[in-house]
């Protein structure tokens, strides 16, 4: 018998076809609207850079799902050093890319659904092979989010965080 990889949804009822595994965003959350006519401003959909001042890259923090060969992820951004931005930019397209030693950063990205915040954890960036987004390593300490990723989830925290995105119910872990 398959396993139905949809859900029912507690908030709403209804069924759904697919379990997200996953969510990104767009954006570090220092970026806003006013920053795409400033010269010094860019952001694609892997790196950003502000007022040529404070330097950005997207990666995913993936938290594994207990009793399933998929992990969750989520897709955030990190501030950098400019120097570290710089090489990261320097073997962007290099193939033996991940063989890099992983850069230091602050997540840049807040995650709602923490408390306390998520904003700026420190991490450890690990570059990955090209065509892959860079894996993000928060430092081991008893934030939630830091938990989750070293112990894993349950399927039902999944089904949780999707409700929660879903909805905009955001219950808090």
């Amino acid at each position: 018998m398959a396993i139905d990889p949809g859900y029912t949804c507690s908030c709403c009822g209804e069924h759904h076809a697919e379990l997200p595994m996953g969510y990104s965003t767009m954006a570090p959350d220092v970026w806003d609207a006013s920053l795409e006519s400033d010269p010094g401003s860019t952001l694609s959909s892997e790196q950003c850079v502000v007022r040529n001042e404070h330097y950005f890259i997207k990666g995913l923090i993936e938290i594994p799902v207990l009793g399933s060969e998929e992990s969750f992820s989520w897709g955030v951004w990190v501030s950098l050093s400019r120097t570290n931005f710089a090489r990261a930019l320097d073997v962007w397209e290099t193939p033996g890319r991940e063989t890099e030693h992983p850069y230091f950063g602050w997540l840049s990205t807040e995650l709602g659904l923490y408390s306390p915040r998520t904003t700026n954890l420190k991490t450890n960036v690990h570059t990955r092979p090209i065509g892959r987004r860079p894996a993000i390593e928060l430092e081991p300490t008893d934030h939630p989010l830091a938990v989750e990723q070293r112990t894993g989830i349950t399927r039902d925290r999944v089904r949780a965080i999707a409700e929660a995105v879903l909805h905009g119910t955001e219950p808090r872990v």
